[in-house]
């Protein structure tokens, strides 16, 4: 499956400009029958281009990064416009009516009362980021109490412990991947109304982008909290305010 992604990666780089195609659209519901994933199996109208493989399905779902199924379609002539801004795309085993937008909810199954919950496609490493080809949908008796509601909550997150596969996925398996590690020299850069300030500080604590982390003036020796916005980097003052009031979710892409 692996080889199958970085093959479409591949092909989505080496797109070209955009040119006009067959307008398609997403099947609500994307199955497939064999285990590879078809353009005709994502998009009615798919015409000739119906049998380009796309991607593999190893577990009971696949998900696909959008713009990556988008690209793909481009380069067969087919135009997607993706007017709902989906991120990714679940593709289920057919006949078993998973969603086809992350973004959907699971539904609870009928049958012995399991509900669909994510799960890890493979064991994870701690630190190790969680890749949309990690993540499957399965049955499980009971969702963990923080199950995230999509798998872009998870997607682009690092893992706190190791994961094994086949596990439920719950929100506290994962955190802002670290840019910053304890003890290591950093920059602190303060902005406000056009004036900025950079100096050298030692991190006190790992942190994450946008998480809140202490720092040590190596000048002055003052202990500030700063906001991570990237390896070695933090901010303080109303631009560090601004950005841990925002509802965005941080994480590595």
């Amino acid at each position: 499956m692996k080889r199958l992604l970085l093959t479409l990666a591949v092909a989505a780089f080496a797109a070209g400009p955009a040119i006009a195609g067959q307008p398609v659209t997403l099947r609500p519901n994307a199955s497939d029958a064999d285990g590879v994933i078809t353009l005709g199996d994502l998009f009615t109208g798919a015409g000739e281009a119906s049998n380009v493989p796309v991607a593999a399905r190893n577990g009971r779902a696949a998900i696909l990064n959008a713009r990556a199924v988008q690209l793909a379609a481009a380069r067969s002539g087919l135009d997607w416009a993706n007017a709902e801004g989906l991120t990714t795309i679940v593709v289920s085993a057919a006949g078993s009516g998973g969603p086809a937008g992350a973004g959907a909810a699971p539904a609870a199954a009928a049958a012995r009362g399991n509900v669909e919950v994510l799960t890890y496609a493979r064991n994870l490493s701690a630190g190790e980021i969680v890749q949309p080809q990690d993540l499957v949908w399965g049955k499980a008796a009971a969702a963990p109490a923080d199950a995230p509601a999509d798998a872009d909550q998870v997607i682009g997150m690092a893992a706190r412990r190791p994961l094994r596969a086949g596990a439920a996925v719950a929100a506290r398996d994962v955190s802002a991947p670290q840019v910053i590690k304890a003890g290591e020299m950093i920059t602190v850069v303060y902005e406000n109304e056009g004036i900025s300030l950079a100096l050298q500080a030692k991190a006190m604590a790992a942190a994450g982008v946008g998480e809140t982390l202490t720092v040590q003036n190596t000048a002055s020796k003052k202990i500030l909290q700063a906001v991570a916005v990237g390896p070695g980097q933090a901010i303080v003052g109303p631009a560090a305010d601004q950005l841990k009031a925002s509802p965005t979710r941080y994480a590595l892409r």
